[in-house]
C-alpha cells in the first residue's frame, strides 16, 4: 500500500521547517541552534591546545565531536550517563560518526597539536537528530574559523569542503525526505546520508528494517538526498544570517549590547 500524503502535509521531498541561530553561546567560537521541525540541537565549537597522545609530537591537529540527549529530549525522561556510570552505546556510535565526517572537510595540518571540539547536545528530539548535528556541526564549525581567523588564531582556512546530512526513508513504499519520528518508527527502510558541497559521499548508514528494497529504489533514495542536502547548504550561511559585527559575540562584548547569545549568562541577569 503506497501512501498519498505525509500525517504533516509535507510533500515527499520535503525538509521539515529548518531554522538555523548562530551565536547561541558567548563562551563558544562558533555555536548554532539548529531546528528541523520539533527537532532541536544545539552545537558548539572550541579549539584547546593538546592533541590524543597517538598525535603527540607529529605537528598535526585532531577533531573529535560528542554527541548527547538531555534528560527531556524525549517524551520519557531518559537518565544522564553520569548517574548510570557508564557510556551510551548509541551516543558514542552518533558521537564518532560526527567526528568522522567532520575531520573529511578539515585540514587538520593547518591547526599544529590543537584540538577541535565539537559538542552536540539534543534539546528535543522528534526524529532525524544524528543528521540535524552533522549539519548543525558544520554550520558551527564555519562560523568558528571566521572567528579564528579574524582573531589570528589560525592563518589560513581550515575548511576544504562542506558538509551536511539528512535522513530519506521509505514509508509504505513511497520515498520520504527527512522523516519525523512518527514517521521513523514506521519506515521500512532508513538510512542516512553525509554528502559535501562538491556532492562528494562521506558516509552512507541504513539498512532495509522491514523488508529488502529494490536497487531502483536505493538509487531513488540517493537523488533524494542530494536534493535534501542542497537545500541544507544554502541556509548554512553565517555571512547571510548576522551583520558583519555579529558574526562573533563574546560574553565580554555582549555586555554592552541589547541583545546577549541566546544561552548567555547575561541572560539570566536581573536589574536591581
Amino acid at each position: 500500500m503506497t501512501i498519498n500524503t505525509r500525517h504533516d502535509g509535507r510533500g515527499f521531498k520535503e525538509l521539515r521547517p529548518v531554522s538555523i541561530q548562530y551565536n547561541a553561546f558567548g563562551y563558544s567560537a562558533g555555536s548554532v541552534l539548529l531546528e528541523m521541525g520539533n527537532t532541536k540541537v544545539l552545537c558548539a565549537v572550541t579549539l584547546q591546545n593538546g592533541v590524543p597522545p597517538f598525535l603527540r609530537g607529529k605537528g598535526t591537529g585532531w577533531l573529535a565531536a560528542e554527541y548527547a540527549m538531555l534528560p527531556t529530549s524525549t517524551a520519557e525522561r531518559s537518565a544522564r550517563e553520569i548517574s548510570q556510570l557508564r557510556r551510551n552505546g548509541r551516543a558514542s556510535e552518533i558521537s564518532r560518526l560526527i567526528s568522522r565526517a567532520l575531520r573529511m572537510v578539515v585540514n587538520l595540518d593547518l591547526l599544529g597539536e590543537r584540538t577541535i571540539t565539537i559538542d552536540c547536545d539534543v534539546l528535543q528530539a522528534d526524529g532525524g537528530t544524528r543528521a540535524a548535528c552533522i549539519t548543525g556541526a558544520f554550520c558551527a564549525l564555519k562560523s568558528a574559523e571566521a572567528f579564528w581567523l579574524k582573531n589570528k588564531q589560525i592563518v589560513a582556512p581550515i575548511l576544504i569542503d562542506e558538509i551536511a546530512a539528512v535522513s530519506v526513508g521509505v514509508l509504505q513504499d513511497q520515498i520520504v525526505l527527512d522523516p519525523d519520528f512518527s514517521e521513523d518508527s514506521n519506515l521500512s527502510a532508513d538510512f542516512n546520508f553525509v554528502l559535501t558541497r562538491s556532492n562528494m559521499i562521506v558516509e552512507m548508514q541504513g539498512s532495509a528494517e522491514k523488508s529488502p528494497i529494490a536497487w531502483t529504489q536505493y538509487n531513488k533514495l540517493i537523488q533524494i538526498a542530494q536534493e535534501g542536502i542542497a537545500q541544507l547548504f544554502d541556509l548554512c550561511n553565517p555571512t547571510d544570517n548576522q551583520s558583519e559585527d555579529e558574526e562573533r559575540v563574546s560574553i565580554t562584548r555582549s555586555a554592552s549590547r541589547e541583545t546577549a547569545p541566546f544561552f548567555s549568562l547575561l541572560n539570566r541577569q536581573t536589574t536591581t
